[in-house]
């Protein structure tokens, strides 16, 4: 995986990931995607982006700090069959000087629609402590840039959403 010293990153809006495919191993004994993996797709996507504000391994072992997801949102849409190519955009909603919003959607890779949606908050987190901590500020210069490229996107469908069941009429 490259870091950001080895080239200048250029921020997409939203950030399109690299292409995956959904492992036939993936799939459960109800036919479909396991929600660990979604999960695991879901990251994969993160540390890519993330590695556009240089917040990658070499960041992690020559800087001592890195990322931790602190909170996650998961919204499940629609199924993916086994080995459907899948690609993941990644959006950076809000930040601070320790944290991040992003926003993710799952994507069928050749046909668009979206499976699943993650809702996430990360960390920055000094790994000698391991406690949350600023961010350098060349990474959030790049934090800065990166959101300057997102924040005249519209607005996701199912931000901020929780967690809820609807009241119903009781009998």
């Amino acid at each position: 995986m490259l870091d950001r010293a080895e080239f200048e990153p250029v921020f997409f809006a939203p950030f399109v990931s690299s292409p995956m495919k959904v492992e036939r191993d993936w799939i459960d004994y109800n036919g479909h995607l396991t929600m660990a993996y979604y999960n695991l797709i879901f990251d994969r996507a993160t540390s890519e982006a993330l590695c556009l504000l240089g917040l990658g391994p070499r960041y992690a072992q020559t800087r001592g700090g890195s990322y931790f997801i602190a909170e996650t949102h998961v919204r499940f849409l629609r199924e993916l069959p086994g080995d459907a190519p899948v690609r993941v955009t990644v959006r950076l909603i809000d930040y601070d000087e320790k944290r991040l919003h992003l926003f993710l959607s799952l994507h069928h890779g050749s046909e668009g629609w979206v499976s699943a949606t993650s809702e996430q908050t990360a960390l920055h987190v000094n790994l000698r402590t391991r406690h949350a901590s600023p961010f350098p500020d060349d990474v959030l210069e790049r934090i800065a840039t990166m959101n300057a490229a997102h924040r005249n996107l519209p607005e996701p469908e199912g931000l901020g959403r929780r967690v809820t069941m609807r009241a119903r009429a009781r009998c």
